[in-house]
């Protein structure tokens, strides 16, 4: 008969598996040795990857706080833990240290056309060619996500809406505003911007991801496709 030590994650049913276990079910339902057995890979003949890390919480009280003021020596002490596992397991713990720390960025809300001329002040001021942009929205008109889709020559550049709305649906986004400067300060829309909006509107409202707006940004000013009633 098998000695009952000697089991591997890979002989456990797979929802017991920490990976599959991730996969199925989502990080949440892991606990604290399941993520730690992830970071260490393999445990020894006698001990799971689960077990092994059951055996190093257990060593601190189950306490993740005292775990994280292991050195790369302290555990390397326990049998299993090498130095490769030791300093996978203090890296996540100081980036866990280190993103408790981080104040979470506040996201810009978008209410007027204005909003968004100040947004991409940054990214447009003084430049000499075009760029693309397209925000990504949430239900409360929050961006996202400030994506560059394109930079091209003076006068032009290109937007690929399979590009525009692929994005929009990797960021889960509820609606786009897009944006592109005009180097050499005309607020008039070319016949191809005109194009392009109608365009993406018109794909927008097939994927329930509509265009709200079409920003033409100038150092001196801005035109909006919206408040010109051309949305």
């Amino acid at each position: 008969m098998e000695d009952y030590r000697s089991i591997r994650i890979a002989a456990l049913a797979e929802e017991d598996r920490p990976r599959e276990k991730l996969l199925l079910r989502g990080k949440t339902h892991l606990t604290d040795a399941e993520l730690i057995a992830i970071l260490i890979g393999s445990g020894t003949r006698y001990l799971s990857a689960v077990d092994l890390a059951r055996h190093i919480l257990q060593s601190v009280g189950n306490d993740l706080s005292q775990l994280a003021r292991l050195s790369v020596n302290d555990l390397r002490k326990f049998k299993g833990i090498g130095e490769a596992k030791a300093i996978s397991i203090v890296s996540a713990l100081e980036l866990g240290r280190r993103r408790k720390m981080t104040e979470p960025r506040q996201k810009t809300k978008i209410s007027s056309s204005a909003d968004v001329y100040r947004l991409m002040r940054q990214e447009l001021q003084d430049e000499t060619v075009e760029f693309f942009y397209a925000l990504f929205l949430n239900r409360s008109n929050l961006v996202i996500k400030k994506q560059l889709i394109s930079q091209g020559g003076t006068s032009a550049t290109i937007a690929d809406p399979k590009l525009i709305f692929k994005y929009g649906m990797e960021y889960l986004a509820n609606a786009i505003i897009l944006v592109h400067n005009h180097p050499s300060g005309s607020l008039k829309p070319s016949n191809a911007d005109i194009s392009l909006t109608k365009k993406l509107c018109l794909v927008g409202q097939n994927l329930d991801l509509p265009v709200l707006d079409h920003v033409i940004f100038t150092d001196v000013g801005y035109f909006s496709f919206a408040d010109e009633g051309m949305i």
